[in-house]
C-alpha cells in the first residue's frame, strides 16, 4: 500500500502503442503463400438449360432480333381467336401470302404456286372450322431469304465461297486477246413457281399395258423402298419425298397405315391429284403410284418445304348432347342400351382399315346401334375414324366412351337388300389387318332394340 502512494498520478492501465517498435533484423522473413484457390467449374448442363428457360425473353438479344414466327404461341396455350368461312387472313411477314379459311379447312397460299398449300391434304374435317389455335403465321421459309432452306445458318462471309460451273458444251474462247480463257457461270438462285408446269395428260403418255405393268411392278412388290403414310394422311412434305422416289424409279411404293385406310379412295384421288401421277395397282393399303412416260425430274414442280406442323384449328363438337333426329331422352336411353352391346370387332393400332366401312353397314341391316372397340389407340385416332364413317356409312355418332364407337343409324336409314330383309341374327367376320398379322374374331350380333 506505501508502494502505491509514492506512485500516486501514474496510470497503471495505459494503452499499448500503437506502432510496433523498430526490429533489430533487416532481412524479414516473407509472408507465406496462400493456400491454392478451389478451381471454379462451370455449372452442370442442366442446370444451364434450367437458367436459360427462366432467363425472360427481353435479356437474351437473340430473341429479341429473331423473326416473330418463332415467338408464336405453343399447343398448349389458351390462344384463341375465332374465324369466318372464306376469310383471308395476311400475316405480318408478307403482303402476298395468305391464309385462306375454307370448307376444307386451312390453306397457305403463295405466289406462283400452282396449288394452295395445306399440312394434310387428305384428312382434313368436312366441317367448317371455329377459330385459330395460333396467331396467323405461315410454316414456310420466309420470303426474304436468297437460298432454299436447309435447316442449317448461312456461312460466315470471310468463309463462304462463291460456286462457279462450266456450262455444257462450252469452248476455249478468245476473250480480250487471251487465248484459252474459260467463261464460268454462278448457280441460279431459288426460284418457286418458275418452272412451267406440263399437263396431267403430257406427263403420262399412253397408257400402260398388262405386261408393262406387270414389269414394273415386279421389282416393287418385294422392296422395302417405300413411303409410309401414317394418321396425317398425305401431307405436303410427302409430295417432294415422292418425287425424290421418282429419279431412281419410275413407280413409288406408298404403304398406307392407320386412320387413312378407313377411305382408300380418298387417299387415291389426292396423291393422283398433287403428283399427277398414276395409280396402276392397290393391293389394301398398299398403292403403287407411277410417274408417267414423260417424267423429267428437272421439269417438276418445286414446292417449298413445310418447316413445322402448323397448329390444328377449333373444330365443332363429334358428339352432341342431343343428336340428329334425336331428343335428350332418347339419345340417354340409346346410349344405355349400348353399354351392354358386343363390339363388332376391335381395331388393332396401325392396321389397315379397309373394310370397316363395309362392316359397319352390314351390322345396321340386323340392329340400330353399332359398337366398334378401339382399346389401345390414341383418343385422337378412334376420334377420327368416327368422323369418317359418320360421312361415309352414314351414321349419328352417340358416345366414345370406354374407348369404344357406339354409333346410331339414324331415321333416314335406308338398308343395302331393297328387295329382302335379312334376319335380325347376323353373323360375319371382322377382319382388321395390323403390322403382325390379320387378326379377326367372328362374332353373332343378337339385337332386339
Amino acid at each position: 500500500m506505501a508502494s502505491l502512494a509514492v506512485l500516486s498520478g501514474v496510470n497503471l492501465f495505459s494503452t499499448l502503442p500503437t506502432t510496433p517498435p523498430p526490429s533489430s533484423d533487416s532481412n524479414p522473413s516473407p509472408s507465406p503463400k496462400p493456400p491454392i484457390p478451389i478451381p471454379k467449374y462451370p455449372p452442370p448442363l442442366r442446370i444451364q438449360k434450367q437458367r436459360h428457360r427462366t432467363l425472360p425473353p427481353s435479356s437474351s438479344p437473340s430473341t429479341s432480333k429473331s423473326s416473330p414466327a418463332f415467338k408464336t404461341h405453343h399447343h398448349n396455350s389458351k390462344y384463341y381467336k375465332p374465324i369466318k368461312p372464306g376469310q383471308k387472313i395476311t400475316p405480318p411477314d408478307g403482303e402476298s401470302r395468305l391464309i385462306i379459311v375454307g370448307n376444307s379447312g386451312i390453306s397457305y397460299y403463295l405466289p406462283d404456286a400452282p396449288f394452295e398449300f395445306m399440312y394434310s391434304y387428305s384428312e382434313v374435317p368436312k366441317a367448317q372450322p371455329l377459330a385459330m389455335r395460333e396467331p396467323a403465321f405461315l410454316p414456310f421459309e420466309p420470303p426474304t431469304m436468297s437460298r432454299p432452306w436447309t435447316g442449317k445458318a448461312p456461312m460466315k462471309k470471310s468463309k463462304r465461297n462463291v460456286k462457279l460451273f462450266e456450262p455444257l458444251g462450252g469452248v476455249e474462247n478468245k476473250v480480250n486477246g487471251n487465248v484459252g480463257e474459260k467463261r464460268f457461270k454462278m448457280f441460279r438462285a431459288y426460284e418457286l413457281g418458275k418452272v412451267i408446269i406440263r399437263p396431267r395428260e403430257e406427263v403420262l403418255g399412253e397408257p400402260l399395258t398388262r405386261a408393262e405393268i406387270k414389269e414394273l411392278l415386279k421389282p416393287c412388290v418385294s422392296s422395302n423402298r417405300q413411303v409410309n403414310l401414317g394418321r396425317d394422311g398425305l401431307t405436303h412434305n410427302m409430295l417432294e419425298l415422292i418425287h425424290t422416289h421418282w429419279r431412281r424409279q419410275p413407280v413409288c411404293k406408298v404403304r398406307c397405315l392407320g386412320v387413312p385406310t378407313v377411305d382408300m379412295d380418298n387417299i387415291c384421288r389426292c396423291l393422283e391429284e398433287k403428283t399427277s401421277g398414276k395409280i396402276i395397282n392397290r393391293v389394301g393399303g398398299v398403292v403403287y403410284l407411277f410417274r408417267g412416260r414423260n417424267y423429267d425430274h428437272q421439269k417438276r414442280p418445286k414446292l417449298p418445304v413445310m418447316l413445322w406442323k402448323p397448329a390444328a384449328p377449333v373444330y365443332p363438337k363429334l358428339i352432341q348432347e342431343t343428336p340428329e333426329g334425336l331428343t335428350k331422352e332418347e339419345a340417354e336411353d340409346l346410349r344405355i342400351k349400348g353399354r351392354s352391346l358386343l363390339p363388332i370387332c376391335k381395331l388393332a393400332k396401325n392396321g389397315v382399315y379397309v373394310s370397316l366401312v363395309r362392316d359397319v353397314r352390314t351390322a345396321f341391316e340386323g340392329c340400330p346401334l353399332v359398337k366398334i372397340d378401339c382399346k389401345g389407340l390414341d383418343a385422337s385416332d378412334y376420334k377420327k375414324i368416327g368422323a369418317k364413317l359418320k360421312e361415309l356409312v352414314p351414321c349419328v355418332l352417340l358416345s366414345f366412351d370406354d374407348e369404344q364407337i357406339l354409333m346410331w343409324r339414324g331415321k333416314d336409314w335406308k338398308s343395302m337388300y331393297s328387295n329382302e330383309t335379312p334376319n335380325v341374327k347376323l353373323s360375319y367376320t371382322a377382319s382388321v389387318t395390323s403390322n403382325s398379322g390379320i387378326c379377326g374374331t367372328i362374332i353373332t350380333c343378337e339385337c332386339n332394340c
